[in-house]
């Protein structure tokens, strides 16, 4: 069945509306008030607080497809499936249905909405541990729903099992987890490679199978004595990659084939003069610029800059890293800008922003690239020069370079692979990391750690500034009047940034009654609660929202007494008194009418 990657959102969207789900909008790749994760990384991101018990405003059945990014698998780019971004199309049940229902509700849009042929169909099911039974349920539900005993293979924790701290062993007390069923597809036309082991298998990594379906049965909570109690409420998390199952779809091993990237490839091709599969190295360079133009794209359009640190970093590479491909097919210019337009094209009526933002988006790479190719100028007779002078320190010789000349280290370990020098890549970033902890370059160790990825941040004085946020938001209302609009905030348990745009420059004496204010109603013990309410309520009675998100039609609102109402997930604290005292110490101008406070 071939379809368009619009039509399967349709039918993925109806499928289960049909079912009692409702959509839950997607959140920007930026998290909000999130400082553990550079960028959303899965569909299931948002409603980690409702996996762990609170409520929901749509209910107990969801759905939504959710733009992520994986930074971690940037240096994977460049073979048939793996990309930086993706859209992860999910499912959940906050303690409703169960195994039954999500596995034929699954299958049934599979072999029947979709047209997936059942014989190329396999499953993967949990095969227990010491403490942890076999997931016998699951296996005997996929074998009434027709999955062949043959299609049905066991793996441990390391492969079935999902918490956000990995195997039950790594769990903290308190995290939920589960057991997860997996639905993979078997491209019969692709012969298996004996390196990857004597058997083909689900699990192998040869290509001949691809996962594009993972149900998660979250059912058990860690205890402090280590053991594994069941949930009272189970709830469901399915996650299908919208990339992989229209590459299931059209029964190809090479994602990069689908319409949400082809058609950069074709204009790479245009640009380049040479076929995509002309040569290894012509196809895996066309896969890296489509991926990372088509991530750069959609990263910059929700508001991200190239710089040196954090979000900014990570599109900086992205880019740096496009141009220096691009040379290797020819193309010595305008790299960036030629190839958006099809991004653009693909996604516009869907995304919209990064229509709205082509020109300004345009500029910005324009810029970025004309910068770059003076460095790599700089770079390539000094680069061709450590390489014949270096006695396999490379990572010193990488960091000269980047010193130097900006010459970036990942790129220096792309031209090592080209002229076939083999190095120990742990070893080299083990020892890169030291080098750049000993020069305190500060921006990129703090990258360095959020490359990891990872949930949304609880700790109790994170929790703290979140709440002070709506206080020092609803402050900056009552001094600089109603055009404020909140931009963005970033919490850590060092401090809170908040960002807001104004018509009026706040002066010193605007943030110190701002922070008299805050003070004033921290000393008040004002209650903290939630309300959920209809949208349109929520407008009526004047509820502050971000106004880059979009909301459902059911909503939490949460109070700060008579004080604060603002859309939000949480979590808070229960009574202001528990945040302390805030003080501002630094504000500066970010841009025009742009202001940042940082606030502890």
């Amino acid at each position: 069945m071939l379809i368009t990657h619009l039509q399967l959102r349709k039918l993925f969207s109806k499928f289960w509306e049909k079912k009692g789900h409702k959509l839950v909008p997607p959140i920007p790749l930026v998290p909000k008030e999130d400082p553990t994760t550079l960028f959303t990384g899965s569909g299931m991101q948002q409603l980690v607080p409702n996996l762990l018990g609170e409520p929901h405003p749509l209910g107990k059945r969801l759905y939504n497809i959710q733009p992520a990014v994986r930074a971690q698998d940037v240096d994977e780019v460049g073979d048939n499936r793996h990309t930086t971004i993706f859209e992860m199309m999910g499912n959940w049940s906050l303690g409703d249905y169960f195994k039954q229902e999500q596995l034929e509700w699954c299958w049934n849009f599979f072999t029947k909405d979709l047209e997936i042929q059942k014989n190329k169909i396999y499953i993967s099911i949990f095969a227990g541990t010491k403490t942890v039974p076999r997931d016998s349920e699951s296996a005997t539900i996929w074998k009434k729903l027709g999955v062949a005993e043959n299609h049905i293979f066991f793996y441990g924790p390391e492969k079935n099992w999902w918490s956000r701290a990995g195997i039950p062993e790594n769990m903290p007390a308190g995290e939920p987890g589960g057991p997860n069923s997996e639905v993979f597809y078997e491209f019969s036309n692709m012969t298996h490679n004996p390196k990857f082991g004597s058997k083909c298998h689900p699990n192998c990594d040869c290509g001949r199978f691809m996962e594009f379906g993972n149900s998660v049965f979250m059912q058990y909570k860690k205890e402090k004595d280590g053991s594994l109690s069941e949930l009272p409420k189970k709830n469901v998390d399915f996650g299908g990659g919208l990339e992989r199952i229209l590459a299931v779809l059209m029964s190809s091993p090479d994602m990069f084939k689908i319409d949400v990237l082809l058609p950069i490839i074709k204009f790479s091709e245009d640009l380049s003069h040479t076929k995509y599969k002309s040569d290894e190295n012509t196809t895996r360079t066309m896969r890296i610029l489509a991926d990372h133009m088509r991530s750069a794209a959609l990263i910059a359009a929700d508001g991200v800059l190239p710089s040196n640190k954090d979000q900014g970093y990570f599109l900086r590479r992205l880019l740096r890293k496009m141009i220096r491909y691009g040379k290797n097919l020819g193309i010595e210019n305008n790299i960036s800008t030629s190839l958006l337009p099809s991004i653009v094209g693909i996604f516009k009526s869907v995304y919209p922003q990064i229509e709205k933002k082509q020109t300004a988006v345009q500029n910005i790479f324009k810029l970025e690239e004309s910068k770059f190719r003076v460095t790599l100028e700089n770079a390539r007779l000094s680069v061709e020069k450590a390489i014949k002078k270096s006695s396999n320190n490379w990572a010193q010789t990488a960091f000269d370079l980047f010193q130097s000349t900006g010459y970036h280290p990942e790129l220096f370990l792309e031209d090592l692979k080209e002229k076939n020098i083999e190095i120990d890549k742990r070893k080299f970033n083990q020892t890169y990391k030291l080098i750049f902890e000993k020069h305190q370059n500060i921006s990129k160790k703090g990258v360095d750690k959020k490359f990891k990825g990872g949930l949304a941040d609880t700790k109790g004085q994170t929790i703290k500034y979140h709440t002070a946020t709506h206080l020092l938001h609803q402050s900056l209302f009552a001094v600089l009047g109603n055009d404020v609009r909140q931009e963005g905030s970033n919490i850590t348990t060092e401090r809170l940034r908040f960002d807001f745009s104004s018509s009026r420059k706040p002066e010193k004496k605007d943030l110190e009654k701002a922070t008299k204010i805050i003070n004033q109603k921290i000393k008040e013990k004002l209650p903290v609660e939630f309300k959920i309410i209809p949208k349109k309520e929520a407008l009526k009675i004047g509820a502050r929202s971000f106004f880059k998100e979009k909301y459902p039609d059911m909503v939490k609102v949460y109070f700060v007494g008579k004080y604060s109402k603002e859309f939000c997930g949480g979590p808070h604290v229960k009574n202001t008194k528990e945040i302390g005292k805030l003080e501002i110490f630094k504000f500066e101008k970010i841009g025009s009418n742009l202001y940042r406070i940082y606030a502890r």
